[in-house]
């Protein structure tokens, strides 16, 4: 390697180092603090603490790695103008082409780097992270519980609240609890304005103190028949004050913290198993979508309906059907079609969101599949950008480069999110979706690199005026001579 080449990548992989573990602790801040309310203070043990932490830096470095690139490449560049070292470069008939050579050849290198890790080590960490922040909430249980819906995490019973507050998060508004805990369905439903959480470090069992609420049970047996429930008693009651001591035992299991129960999330698989299981789903989606259709096609009748050869037809029939019929009767015959009808599309409007949910989730693989490929190559695309980007504005520093690398990735980010969400909802192809920001990002990054060459601006206003200008000398030109 020559001396030359030497120089320019410990120009730039001194600020990439410094900017990358910069980028990478701020990213993990800002999870952690989206996640400190849930965690801190909570009874959870450092250890599990500092693990949820290195789990999360692993998960955070692909994002971290191709910021770095971009700051370090405007960084690097931007120095080397500033301090008239590029100028000294093209004087000795060095292009930019064979400056950046040796960078290119390292932010390949780091692409391919990125992508083994987010094929291997990222859907590992992912795996570990949130089954480790599973398991944390079976060490205290009422981090389990969330506002606004039925909760059944915690055995035997189905808890369900409109808000969670107070210092520890232990205080419920508008409670409703159904007690499954004797294996006889909701049979016990106990209702209340405000309900306390209370649990002891290292007690079995989880206190759930109610004020202000109204008691029903209905008392049946197994065995019991339709009729035989129906003329079962039941008992109702009002109260001040209800304690209910469940067993949570079962939570306090510390092996129970390395189980692994969530593990086919699309974050959690590499290609290759994002493949596998993405095909498995089609084949599954494709035949939910037959039954769906043929389940139609049974319900409006439409098998009923026969082909019959002309030769067979009555002379006397018509062809419009309904003009066969009476007025009374094609009254009755449309009223019976539209009620099908109704109902029909009722139904299919019930199944709208299980339609949506399972299609939702196969664009998910098919992305995450396309994304893993096209985010590894990020590096390379904002390398691009960076390098050309620093030897025109030809400022270093943590200044301008700084503000200009994370304006440029969150527009990178924005548009990978967007294509995202349309991918989701099947506007776009996943294909499409995972690839938007490159397809769009990289132009840019071409242009640059080629103004760059050239020696040329970002943006030229001057000439931009000059051709407005010749735009409106040529309208009052052939004005002149129509």
């Amino acid at each position: 390697m020559k001396i030359f080449d030497k120089y320019i990548l410990k120009s730039f992989l001194k600020p990439f180092l410094a900017t990358f573990f910069v980028v990478l602790f701020v990213l993990v801040m800002q999870a952690l603090w989206l996640a400190f309310d849930q965690i801190a203070g909570k009874g959870i043990d450092l250890v599990f603490i500092l693990k949820f932490l290195g789990y999360l830096a692993l998960i955070l470095t692909p994002t971290a790695l191709p910021i770095g690139i971009l700051l370090s490449s405007i960084m690097a560049l931007g120095t080397l103008a500033e301090n008239y070292e590029f100028a000294a470069i093209k004087s000795a008939g060095v292009s930019l082409k064979r400056v950046i050579k040796p960078l290119v050849f390292l932010a390949i290198l780091l692409s391919a780097v990125n992508f083994v890790f987010l094929n291997n080590i990222y859907p590992w960490a992912t795996l570990k992270q949130k089954n480790l922040y599973l398991n944390m909430k079976k060490k205290k249980p009422a981090l389990a519980l969330v506002p606004g819906a039925f909760n059944t995490d915690i055995p035997g019973y189905s808890i369900k609240f409109d808000e969670k507050y107070g210092p520890e998060e232990n205080l419920l508004k508008n409670v409703q609890i159904a007690d499954l805990s004797k294996g006889k369905g909701k049979i016990k439903v106990i209702t209340a304005k405000k309900g306390t959480i209370s649990t002891e470090e290292g007690s079995k069992y989880m206190t759930l103190i109610l004020e202000d609420g109204y008691y029903y049970e209905d008392h049946l047996k197994k065995m019991m028949t339709i009729d035989e429930r129906a003329h079962m008693p039941a008992s109702r009651a009002t109260f001040k004050k209800y304690i209910i001591n469940i067993d949570i035992s079962s939570f306090n299991d510390d092996e129970s913290l390395n189980q692994e129960k969530i593990k086919e999330h699309h974050g959690m698989l590499s290609i290759s198993q994002l493949d596998s299981i993405s095909k498995k789903n089609k084949i599954a989606y494709d035949a939910f979508i037959e039954s769906r259709a043929r389940n139609f096609y049974l319900t409006i009748g439409a098998n009923k309906i026969y082909d019959y050869p002309d030769s067979l037809i009555h002379k006397k029939l018509k062809p419009e059907i309904l003009e066969n019929f009476v007025p009374k009767n094609q009254k009755l015959v449309l009223s019976n079609a539209i009620q099908i009808l109704k109902r029909v599309m009722d139904r299919k409007k019930n199944q709208k969101k299980g339609f949506k949910d399972k299609r939702k989730l196969l664009n998910l693989y098919d992305y995450e599949y396309s994304y893993r490929i096209s985010f590894a190559l990020a590096c390379l695309v904002l390398f691009f950008i960076g390098a050309p980007l620093g030897s025109i504005i030809r400022k270093g520093g943590f200044g301008l480069p700084m503000v200009m690398a994370i304006t440029i990735f969150v527009i990178y980010f924005f548009i990978s999110q967007f294509g995202k969400n349309l991918a989701e909802e099947s506007a776009i192809s996943s294909l499409l979706g995972s690839w938007l920001s490159t397809i769009i990002l990289l132009p840019f990054g071409i242009m640059l690199t080629v103004r760059a060459a050239k020696g040329m601006g970002i943006f030229n206003i001057n000439l931009f005026f000059d051709k407005v200008l010749n735009f409106f000398k040529k309208l009052k030109l052939i004005k002149k001579n129509p």
